[in-house]
């Protein structure tokens, strides 16, 4: 949740998006590279920031499962064919010195895109 700001999430309880990034997190890797010229100047601002948000990247072998809390944003490449599912699991009221809390996600919420 502390890195909301950095992600492009639309808050707006109204908007279609709502809860989650417009942003192609694919493209990060294109951000250095000369050759693509065409991205646009907003696109590409966002990504920057987006790049330097903290961040945990993990690969799941076959049995394992990753918890993530409610309000977490995440992005998934899958490696091959496989299943996921999500389900809500509440707010932590104690915040994580990293990630933030209940407060964190109510800043966000309140903020807009």
């Amino acid at each position: 949740p502390k890195e909301c700001s950095k992600l492009g999430i639309v808050t707006a309880a109204r908007h279609p998006a709502h809860r989650h990034s417009l942003l192609n997190f694919a493209h990060i890797s294109l951000l250095d590279n000369p050759d693509v010229l065409s991205m646009p100047e907003q696109e590409r601002a966002w990504l920057e920031l987006a790049r330097e948000s903290l961040a945990i990247e993990t690969v799941l072998k076959a049995g394992e499962v990753l918890y993530i809390p409610s309000h977490w944003f995440h992005y998934i490449v899958s490696l091959q064919k496989s299943a996921q599912c999500n389900t809500r699991s509440g707010m932590p009221d104690k915040p994580n010195h990293y990630f933030g809390g209940r407060d964190t996600v109510q800043e966000c919420k309140e903020s807009s895109y």
